[in-house]
């Protein structure tokens, strides 16, 4: 408890009246709340001073603050800064922090190349190149590279790749390139073909056409009737592209349009992102146990939400006003190079903007919350079905892949509140099996999950293992010798007409019904176990079927072994080369030399032994024993 009339007074107090950063700590001394001031003591003083504050913030902060900490800036917008960075750090309880801060893709070209080429980036950086989205779907991103590829034929190849060539690729036999690379079209040419993915990208389409229907016309003029065809079929397909766009705005400018929706300490944001004035994508992010007021959550949001990677437009709308809206489009306009525009509009077309997308925003909230309460129903149909103690938020998932026990390897996935937690992800190497036996794996997985773990981490609250009473009595052991007494498990089998989950200390399996959503979420759940085990077991055979002999040489390289391989020509050459000749290659050494002729000398002396190695086993089933265990 703090006493604001006694040390904490006399420590405000003393706080500089500069700009700069506070940062209000509990007893424990974790940050609850960040902000920044263009006058610390008075900004931090206004906290303590009013008994009867209504804010969200204040209620709370007034009983739970032991210490406060001050970082003295130059200026307030160096303080801004300095906040949002900290906030990221450290994410305080009261701040805003948003979770789902990834970056998108977006499209870059870069110009300044003689043969300037499109590529997908996270990252927008200051180097000279032109960007385009962001885009939130990467599907959506990649049809958008695909139809600029066939209809205006420009490289989307590596650098690489690019200089390396010396005859056209697929690409251009099927008409999506105009190879640049092999001279098959000059640089003023295909030049142009850049100034029309500009004006695309920009969405001066339009423009565009008008400019297209010139050159068809011009084509066919000059009796050059295959271009002109080429040119038609540009702009029909561009035409395409238009009829499936909605223009929203007559303002041709790059905007981004924030709303919200409230509901007490939850919080619905929807971006609808225009680039050129027309509509691209939305965006949706959900804010939880807020204590903010509308404005302070808001502008929370946009100092994060545009973060060094994320694009900025030329203008942004936003429901409602800001306290640190100046500041705010400075910090913008510095980090963008031109001037960006925060604006509230009260009436006009950027009015009816703000309220669609709130409306939107609305609705979003009310489609999630449907879906909480339809996930809620979910698990309490689980947790009452299996007998379980307590509700399970939180579930975590076991499968073993392997085929004769060869690379045998196991996964855990993670789900919480009936959806995929990808940062609890886990892959596992069979280290104590070396033969095909779903239990002893099974157990082996387990207990290296869950030992060293104590009652006070994130447990989850059920464990399921893919396979039935074998895999089940294996957890239960591993259970047993760790003391673990506050966990459910369950086995979810696969059966003639449907799964069937046992559970501990019960004979019979539990059948649900068929079109239970229960039985859905487990299949889900153990589906993505078997999908994440099977893919990371074929990781590890094709690491293993592109193996050479070469890397177990001490002192080769993948550098060293693609000159010796370019020299020589082949493995057969390299064995039979002597010393001398292994010294000719460009980054070989007299030792390594030595290394590599005295192992295929050695190896020469060794018994031949035939294995059955990952490549040579006869076709097998999956092996997922599982009653039989």
């Amino acid at each position: 408890m703090v006493d604001v009339f006694g040390g904490m007074e006399e420590k405000i107090m003393r706080l500089p009246v500069r700009p700069g950063v506070y940062i209000m700590k509990d007893e424990h001394g974790d940050p609850l709340y960040i902000g920044k001031a263009k006058n610390l003591r008075n900004r931090v003083r206004s906290y303590f001073n009013r008994v009867d504050d209504s804010r969200y913030l204040i209620r709370f902060l007034k009983n739970q603050v032991a210490d406060i900490e001050c970082i003295i800036t130059d200026t307030e917008k160096e303080a801004l800064i300095l906040e949002n960075s900290l906030i990221k750090k450290y994410k305080p309880v009261y701040n805003v922090n948003l979770k789902d801060d990834k970056t998108y893709f977006s499209l870059r070209l870069k110009t300044d190349d003689r043969f300037p080429r499109l590529s997908m980036v996270r990252k927008v950086k200051k180097d000279g190149a032109r960007y385009f989205g962001p885009y939130s779907s990467s599907n959506a991103l990649k049809d958008t590279v695909k139809m600029i590829s066939k209809t205006f034929l420009i490289r989307t190849c590596s650098d690489s790749f690019f200089n390396n060539r010396i005859r056209p690729c697929l690409l251009y036999q099927i008409k999506r390139c105009s190879a640049p690379c092999c001279g098959l079209i000059d640089e003023e040419n295909y030049t142009k073909c850049i100034k029309e993915v500009v004006l695309f990208l920009e969405g001066k389409k339009q423009e565009l056409l008008k400019l297209l229907f010139s050159r068809m016309k011009e084509a066919s003029d000059t009796l050059n009737f295959e271009e002109a065809a080429r040119i038609r079929d540009q702009i029909s397909s561009i035409e395409k592209t238009i009829e499936r766009q909605k223009m929203v705005s007559f303002s041709k400018i790059d905007r981004d349009v924030f709303a919200f929706h409230r509901d007490k300490e939850v919080m619905e944001f929807l971006i609808m992102i225009m680039r050129g004035g027309v509509f691209v994508d939305t965006q949706s992010f959900t804010l939880k146990k807020l204590e903010l007021t509308n404005k302070d959550v808001l502008s929370s949001f946009l100092k994060q939400y545009y973060g060094e990677d994320r694009f900025i437009p030329q203008e942004i709308l936003i429901p409602v006003d800001i306290e640190d809206k100046e500041l705010v489009e400075e910090w913008f306009s510095e980090k963008k190079g031109r001037k960006v525009k925060i604006h509230i509009p009260q009436k006009g077309e950027k009015f009816h903007l703000i309220k669609m997308v709130t409306e939107n925003a609305k609705n979003s909230f009310l489609e999630r919350q449907l879906v909480r309460n339809i996930e809620q129903e979910t698990l309490g149909e689980i947790q009452k079905s299996l007998s379980l103690r307590r509700l399970p938020v939180r579930i975590e998932c076991f499968d073993i892949s392997n085929i004769s026990g060869i690379l045998a390897v196991g996964s855990m996935v993670s789900f919480r509140e009936g959806r995929p937690e990808k940062q609890g992800y886990r892959h596992f190497k069979i280290k104590t099996v070396d033969q095909a036996d779903d239990c002893k794996m099974m157990y082996e997985v387990v207990k290296r999950r869950y030992s060293g773990l104590s009652a006070t981490d994130d447990l989850p609250d059920l464990v399921i293992v893919d396979g039935g009473k074998g895999q089940l009595n294996a957890v239960m052991r591993v259970f047993k010798e760790l003391n673990i007494d506050h966990l459910d498990a369950a086995g979810l089998a696969k059966g003639e007409d449907r799964d069937k989950v046992f559970i501990p200390r019960k004979r019979d399996p539990i059948l649900f019904k068929k079109n239970s959503k229960a039985l859905f979420l487990l299949q889900q759940i153990r589906d993505e176990a078997h999908r994440f085990a099977i893919t990371y077991h074929q990781k590890l055979r094709k690491r293993q079927s592109t193996r050479s002999i070469l890397d177990d040489i001490p002192g080769v390289g993948s550098a060293r072994k693609k000159a010796l391989l370019k020299h020589f020509g082949s493995l057969k050459k390299i064995k039979a080369a002597q010393t001398d000749e292994l010294r000719l290659v460009s980054g070989i050494s007299r030792e390594v030399a030595q290394n590599i002729f005295e192992f295929f000398e050695n190896l020469s002396k060794e018994p031949v032994i035939i294995s059955k190695g990952p490549n040579t086993f006869e076709p097998n089933p999956w092996s997922h024993q599982e009653e039989q265990c």
